[in-house]
């Protein structure tokens, strides 16, 4: 039967119809495909992450990408007995993945994390890589290269080739160009002459990535190429020399902040009152754990008030000082001031009060590590020719310099820096100047240790928040402000920046362990020759 044009057309109506229910089941399909591809991550077999990983990539759900970070943060958990996957998102609420419901109660009491490991997370970038190389924006097309430079995964090659073709942009269409060349440099089906072109590629990038990704070809790649790759990896490991030089220097820069944030504090107290305090660290713990609190109480009101979270860090750092300061001055009024002049007591006592103090934190924490986010505006890095930055290390170092900074202000310009500077000096005559030592012990004590408890905020953003954080820059603390000469901030400013820079330079070549044996024996040959330390404080003392 024939139908006149513009009559009833069968095959029309059917193709019409069936686009009606394509697009009413898309949705569905789509989810479908999700939840088949999350039922992956329901295990601790990771060949079955890795498979889910790719299931999800290639899903084609918007939220993917989502769920992958999710994963590569750690924020992916799942549930052996009802077989659901969860995510978190940055705020920590939790969510179902597969129906991006809020999930209530927290979740199933069995709710376990997904775990990975290096050949996962290499799969996670180059799975992300894939599925941004096409974002219309442009910082996120470059990461998305960057990504896929790294992990070099070659089944991410026909998405690169087919970005390559469509970008405009000069910078992101180079980079896209190394990721390919970084693919087919470790491709066993790739031609010599495609290596040997990539290895100039690679070689025109001419960072450390490049130099390791030269130096670790598989094992069967070609005389020719591992001969060219050679050649370029020493080139640049000549070009680079100075800048690794630079990049220690401030890897030791930022050390050395750390161990001045740490160990302030410990110079007001052991500089004024002699006191060798064992439990610094755990005021520095304490600090920690501050931080910790004050971000979960703003996890638990994000519905309510959506950028406190942000503004946590900041909230953290006066709520930690006032904290540990307390702290402080209720261990000088119940402990300390019945142990003056007897130094040994005084190590003994804060020692044993600094294993009560850790027993305590595990009572009421638990004893395993607690999460502490970083900001956005801590997160990240930028690169400076080939040194790069990192913003969290960057605001510490700037966030340290800005304490030393009060505290120079607080010893020169207020009464109770002078006060304190002259019971340094000679405590006997302060006193019968009127001067209430006592006090000044007191609030001194007081604010060394909330200083301290600021350390904790600071270290809180690159450290694990544990009982034992402390306990891992006691030693170096008092090696910083021996080294530095007691009592005096400038010294604990040189002795920090020395010991970090070295400890910098030193690694390298003899190894973390060795390298702080050797710092420790070079500070004793020095402490022989100078028992002040470099800047020893001038006074009228007249107890010696």
């Amino acid at each position: 039967m024939q139908f006149h044009k513009g009559g009833f057309h069968p095959g029309r109506w059917v193709v019409a119809l069936l686009a009606i229910a394509l697009a009413f089941t898309a949705g569905p399909l789509r989810a479908a495909g999700l939840e088949e591809a999350l039922a992956h991550f329901a295990t601790d077999d990771y060949s079955e992450v890795e498979a889910g990983i790719a299931a999800v990539a290639e899903s084609g759900d918007p939220r993917a990408a989502s769920i992958l970070e999710a994963l590569q943060d750690d924020r992916l958990f799942y549930s052996a007995e009802r077989k659901r996957v969860f995510y978190k998102d940055q705020s920590g609420r939790l969510f179902d993945a597969a129906t991006a419901t809020p999930a209530p109660d927290g979740g199933p009491a069995d709710m376990d994390a997904v775990g990975i490991n290096n050949r996962l997370r290499r799969a996670i970038d180059a799975a992300l890589g894939g599925l941004t190389l096409m974002s219309p924006d442009r910082a996120r097309r470059y990461d998305a290269a960057q990504a896929v430079f790294k992990s070099h995964e070659a089944n991410v090659l026909p998405a690169i080739e087919a970005a390559i073709e469509k970008e405009t942009d000069a910078r992101i269409r180079r980079a896209l160009d190394e990721a390919r060349a970084a693919i087919i440099l470790n491709a066993d089906d790739a031609s010599e002459a495609d290596k040997l072109a990539a290895v100039a590629v690679i070689r025109a990038r001419g960072d450390q990535d490049s130099v390791a990704l030269l130096q670790g070809l598989p094992a069967e790649t070609s005389e020719a190429v591992v001969a060219a790759a050679k050649l370029a990896s020493a080139a640049m490991g000549r070009e680079l020399a100075p800048w690794e030089l630079a990049q220690n220097a401030w890897y030791g820069i930022s050390l050395g902040s750390v161990l001045l944030l740490a160990a302030i504090g410990l110079a007001i107290t052991f500089g004024v009152m002699g006191v060798i305090n064992m439990a610094h660290g755990e005021m520095v713990m304490i600090g920690a754990y501050v931080t910790f609190v004050i971000q979960e109480a703003a996890r638990t009101t994000y519905a309510a008030y959506p950028g406190l979270l942000e503004f946590s860090l900041i909230i953290a750092v006066p709520a930690a000082f006032v904290t540990a300061g307390l702290v402080g001055v209720l261990i000088e009024r119940g402990i300390i001031r019945f142990l003056y002049g007897r130094p040994l007591e005084t190590l003994l006592a804060t020692w044993g009060l600094s294993l009560i103090l850790q027993q305590g934190v595990r009572t009421a924490f638990g004893p395993t590590n607690r999460e502490v986010s970083n900001p956005s505006w801590m997160s990240g890095a930028f690169k400076v020719g080939h040194l790069e930055i990192t913003y969290n290390r960057l605001w510490i170092i700037c966030f340290t310099l800005a304490v030393f900074v009060a505290l120079l202000g607080v010893l020169r310009f207020t009464r109770l820096g002078l006060e304190m500077r002259a019971v340094t000096q000679n405590r006997a005559m302060a006193a019968a100047m009127g001067i209430r030592t006592g006090r000044i012990d007191a609030l001194t004590f007081g604010l060394g240790s909330g200083v301290a408890g600021i350390a904790g905020v600071a270290l809180s953003q690159i450290d694990n928040v544990s009982p034992n954080l402390g306990q891992g820059y006691i030693i170096d603390s008092f090696m910083v402000v021996v080294f530095g000469g007691v009592g005096n901030l400038f010294g604990t400013l040189v002795g920090a920046m020395t010991l970090g820079i070295a400890n910098k330079f030193l690694e390298p070549v003899a190894g973390a362990v060795l390298g702080k044996i050797a710092i420790l024996v070079l500070i004793i040959l020095f402490i022989q020759k100078r028992p002040r330390g470099l800047f020893a404080l001038k006074g009228r003392a007249v107890e010696a």
